[in-house]
C-alpha cells in the first residue's frame, strides 16, 4: 500500500496533503515487529509498505496504523455528542484530527459515537468508525448491558429500587421500562444497569418513582469497565482484549 493511501486512510488529509506531509520529510515510518527498529525517515509519497503493524510518526506525532478505528473517551461533563453541539463543546473536539478526519463510507467523516450521553453525564463513551461495531452495541435488539451510577436528590430506598426492577410507565411509552439491574450503594446512590438507551432513560426512571438524578456517570459498557487511569477528558486506543470484553456481549 501506497505511503500516501496509508496516511489518507488514517486521516492525515487528502491524497495531495499526504502527499506534500511525506514529501516536505514531516514522516517516518517503523515497523512494530522488529522492537529494535527505529523510525526511518521516508520522503517517497507512493512508497509501498504493508500497513499492518507499521508505526508512523507524523510531524514529530506517533501514530500506530488501525484499518479500523476503535476509541474509549472518558467524556467529561458539558459537552455534547454531537458533531454540531447546540450549547457545550463538542466531545470530538477532545480527539485528535485524524480520528476526526478518518475517511468513510457514510456522508459524515470521522470515527461516531456508541450511542450518546447527555451534556451534563460523565464516562465511559466508545467511538469508532466500524458501523457493524456501532450497530452491536447500541442497537436496543442487542440487549447489551450498561452500568450508570446514579446520585440522587432524595434518598433511594429498596420500594424504589423494587418499582425499577418491577419497571415504570415513561411518558411517552406505554410499555414499562425495566432497569436489569439495580444495587443501593449508599444512601443516595444507586448503580443501575440498563439494557436499552431511550432518550434521557436513567433520569426519567428515577423521577418516574418519585426521586431526582443529580449526577449521572456510566461506568461500565458489556464486560468492559471505565478504565480508573484514563482521567476525564482523555481518550485511548482499544486493543485486542478490549474488544473481546466489548463483543462477548454483543
Amino acid at each position: 500500500m501506497q505511503l500516501q493511501d496509508i496516511l489518507y486512510s488514517q486521516g492525515f488529509g487528502t491524497r495531495r496533503v499526504c502527499a506534500g506531509l511525506i514529501q516536505q520529510g514531516w514522516v517516518f515510518v517503523r515497523d512494530a515487529s522488529s522492537p529494535d527498529a527505529e523510525y526511518v525517515l521516508c520522503t517517497e509519497a507512493t512508497a509501498d509498505f504493508e500497513p499492518e503493524g507499521l508505526l508512523l510518526r507524523v510531524q514529530g506525532v506517533d501514530w500506530p496504523f488501525h484499518s479500523k478505528a476503535y476509541v474509549l473517551l472518558h467524556k467529561p461533563a458539558g459537552t455534547e455528542c454531537s458533531q454540531k453541539p447546540s450549547t457545550y463543546p463538542s466531545i470530538y473536539t477532545l480527539l485528535p484530527l485524524p480520528l476526526r478526519q478518518r475517511p468513510t463510507k457514510s456522508a459524515v467523516q470521522g470515527v461516531q459515537a456508541v450511542g450518546r450521553l447527555d451534556q451534563d453525564t460523565t464516562g465511559m463513551l466508545l467511538l469508532s468508525d466500524d458501523g457493524q461495531f456501532i450497530h452491536r452495541l447500541s442497537s436496543p435488539k442487542k440487549h447489551v448491558p450498561k452500568v450508570y451510577q446514579v446520585t440522587t436528590k432524595h434518598p433511594v430506598d429498596e420500594a424504589q429500587v423494587s418499582k425499577l426492577l418491577a419497571g415504570v410507565v415513561l411518558d411517552d411509552d406505554p410499555k414499562p421500562v425495566r432497569a436489569a439491574n439495580c444495587v443501593i450503594v449508599d444512601s443516595h446512590r444507586l448503580d443501575m444497569t440498563l439494557t436499552e438507551g431511550k432518550y434521557h432513560q436513567v433520569k426519567r426512571m428515577i423521577a418516574a418513582v418519585g426521586n431526582r438524578v443529580e449526577g449521572l456517570h456510566r461506568s461500565r459498557i458489556g464486560c468492559m469497565a471505565l478504565p480508573e487511569d484514563l482521567a476525564p477528558g482523555q481518550w485511548r486506543w482499544l486493543d485486542a482484549s478490549d474488544l473481546v470484553l466489548l463483543n462477548s456481549n454483543a
